[in-house]
């Protein structure tokens, strides 16, 4: 496996390699990603010309693309500098001109000579009632007319790269492609009824009418199926190469954990009982647990969490849980020191707010084995702390904290399980790009006397009915969150609409019963005004989206979210996750700028239909995409040239169970299949998962 296979060299070679790329074209093609005939085999045509030959131009619509054969009539010349050159000719049915602008009457002469036939295709317009092609793309003699395809593709372009060259260039392309073992299941292609990969190639390039170009055509079907294959094999290597790594078995006694069940006012859901047993099963194995835990606003992760640290306690070590910022750091350690104090399990919190003899005393007392699970910030990861036997990591919000960290995470205790939680539902196909490696428990259901929010759209000219029912809430003891759009990328406007805002309310609610938090403020700041907010000092809390994750005030049962359009469909349901917490009815105002456009008017109105997070998602995906859905940079999810996620979800699913399926029987990729499988990771350039196995 030392290096790329010798059958794949003719399609990393440079991109001046295909028929019409010069150093100069390769340049431009590089801006469309092309830099070598593999790229090109992978960017396929996005639409289609149909020229099929017609008997005449009679009858079509304006602005539509003709094939006719045509006598050729009489020439035209310009009459004056900058007029059009025309020549007359007439098909089987009807006469019409060709319109050539700044063309030399001598070289068209000899193009269309008057009396001869040629065959002409081209966009057809209507100038004072008569048919004129401007510019035909193609004249050719009737015997060469052949060499015009029925149906002819049109790529991606860039500036210094025609249609003409993208073909040529394409065609050459794929007369490198060698013939290839095939590594898809035999019985997976017969039922698909997909053709072979390169056989796929040529009819992907070649589409034949507009059918060729769908995502479900069998051929892009089967490239897109490849390239989803390489990705899932990439981590199902990844997650063997883990497997094999020790891990420490921590086995539950229950001891605990019946402690804590017995001191809640009522017991877990199905789907948290489900969660907690697959847990405590991961972490009684030798392997290292990797494991997501998706559950949707308010499913009851945190106890699923803390179940999960006790069985570690349980197993004589220690868990640490992690979150994104402080301020989520303490409302953990406020949620679960109850719990733990009625197990007798010792709790602590570390962040960077933690300094001196404080600090070292929590060193000391953690490095000891005294302090059995620690909650903390990423204040966690510093050179200095140190676990007695840490067995567990719970990670809380994945899309703060990347791939790297979690490593660094499981670095500090060699072999610890690892535990993600993350409150943002993600639609099966892409927690499986994303989250693939990892064994996934999903929370689908709500515990019991979690009231549904109300929802409702109104128009930001109602402002003030709604300031007038926010008084008489507050004077009821109610509190509200009021949450003010992000202007633009810049914080300074999202400053001022908060600042504004929080300053109108102010003078109609009175002073101190409103309180502001931003992204500008200083952590302690933020906090202070959190607390008074928590403690039900303020009634009314002014804020930019901070709030999204995690804040749990039991009594605030109103959530204003002005220009609710401007968010995502992700982060209002976050938002609105916010309220509906406590024993009183929740209302969640999403106030809107008229007139709405569509896509926003159907984004609103799904979130009032439902509040089932896994529905929102899937609807969120449909309507913006993967790459938007958890915003391509931080995502971690890979770009795939042919494959869809939206529309090809389903493809996905299939792609981790036959890669996980090889692996078992092959883990090392030696077989027939499992030699033609290492071709297809060199040919996606799946270098990672090549390395994983030349270790193993």
């Amino acid at each position: 496996m030392s290096g790329r296979p010798e059958v794949l060299f003719p399609l990393f070679a440079e991109a001046t390699v295909l028929d019409g790329v010069g150093p100069k074209t390769a340049q431009a093609l590089a801006q469309l990603g092309i830099e070598k005939p593999r790229d090109l085999l992978f960017t396929l045509p996005h639409s289609g010309i149909d020229r099929q030959r017609r008997d005449t131009v009679q009858g079509s619509e304006p602005g539509t693309v003709v094939s006719v054969e045509v006598l050729v009539g009489r020439h035209i010349p310009a009459r004056a500098k900058g007029r059009p050159y025309r020549v007359e000719v007439t098909d089987a049915a009807t006469t019409f001109q060709l319109v050539f602008f700044h063309a030399r009457g001598e070289w068209l002469n000899g193009q269309l000579p008057t009396g001869q036939r040629r065959v002409v295709s081209g966009k057809l317009e209507f100038f004072d009632g008569i048919a004129q092609m401007v510019h035909p793309d193609h004249i050719l003699r009737p015997e060469e007319a052949e060499a015009i395809p029925a149906f002819e593709p049109v790529y991606p372009l860039t500036s210094g790269v025609t249609q003409r060259t993208m073909q040529r260039a394409a065609a050459s392309a794929l007369d490198r492609a060698p013939e290839l073992p095939e590594w898809i299941d035999p019985g997976q292609l017969a039922k698909a009824g997909w053709p072979s990969w390169r056989e796929a190639l040529r009819q992907a390039h070649g589409p034949e009418g507009v059918a060729g170009l769908s995502a479900e055509h069998p051929a892009r079907q089967r490239l897109a199926y490849d390239e989803l294959l390489a990705h899932q094999l990439t981590l199902a290597l990844a997650r063997a190469d883990r497997a094999r790594a020790r891990g420490i078995v921590s086995r539950a006694t229950g001891r605990l954990q019946a402690r804590v069940l017995a001191a809640l006012p009522y017991r877990p859901t199905g789907a948290q009982e489900r969660a907690m047993r697959e847990i405590a099963q991961d972490m009684a194995r030798p392997t290292r647990m990797n494991r997501l835990l998706q559950g949707d606003v308010g499913a009851g992760k945190t106890l699923v969490a803390l179940m999960a640290l006790l069985v570690a306690v349980e197993a004589g070590g220690q868990g640490v849980l992690m979150a994104p910022t402080e301020i989520l750091a303490r409302q953990h350690l406020e949620g679960l020191r109850p719990l733990a104090e009625s197990a007798g399990v010792v709790l602590e919190i570390l962040t960077g707010r933690d300094k001196g003899a404080e600090r070292a005393a929590k060193l000391a007392a953690l490095a000891d084995g005294r302090i059995q699970v620690l909650v903390g910030t990423h204040a966690v990861f510093q050179k200095d702390v140190a676990f007695h036997d840490l067995r567990l990591a719970v990670v809380d919000e994945q899309h703060r904290f990347g791939v790297r960290q979690r490593l660094e995470l499981g670095a500090k205790g060699k072999g610890a399980d690892v535990l993600v939680m993350t409150a943002t539902p993600i639609p099966r196909s892409l927690s499986l790009a994303q989250y693939g490696d990892m064994e996934v428990s999903v929370l689908d259901e709500k515990p019991p006397g979690r009231l549904p929010v109300k929802t409702a759209l109104v128009g930001t000219g109602r402002l003030d009915e709604v300031v007038d029912s926010l008084r008489r809430a507050v004077g009821e003891g109610r509190q509200a969150y009021w949450v003010c759009p992000l202007v633009d990328e810049s914080e300074s406007s999202d400053l001022t609409a908060a600042q504004e805002r929080f300053t109108r309310l102010r003078a109609a609610l009175g002073e101190g019963v409103v309180g502001l938090v931003h992204g500008q403020m200083p952590p302690a700041e933020k906090d202070a005004a959190m607390a008074r907010f928590v403690a039900g000092q303020t009634g009314v809390l002014v804020a930019t989206t901070v709030i999204e994750v995690g804040v749990n005030v039991p009594n605030a049962s109103i959530m204003v979210v002005e220009r609710a359009e401007s968010f995502g469909l992700a982060q209002l349901h976050q938002l609105r996750g916010r309220v509906g917490r406590g024993t009183a009815d929740s209302t969640c105002l999403l106030m809107y700028q008229p007139p709405l456009g569509e896509t926003a008017r159907r984004r609103l109105e799904i979130l009032r239909e439902t509040e089932d997070g896994f529905r929102i998602a899937e609807v969120d995906l449909e309507m913006r995409g993967a790459g938007d859905l958890i915003g391509h940079a931080q995502s971690g999810l890979p770009r795939f040239r042919v494959a869809d996620l939206e529309r090809q979800a389903a493809l996905m699913a299939v792609a981790q169970s036959d890669a996980r399926a090889l692996l078992a029987s092959d883990p090392k990729l030696e077989g027939a299949r499992g030699a033609a499988a290492r071709q297809l990771l060199w040919l996606m350039e799946q270098d990672k998962a090549i390395r994983l196995i030349s270790v193993g």
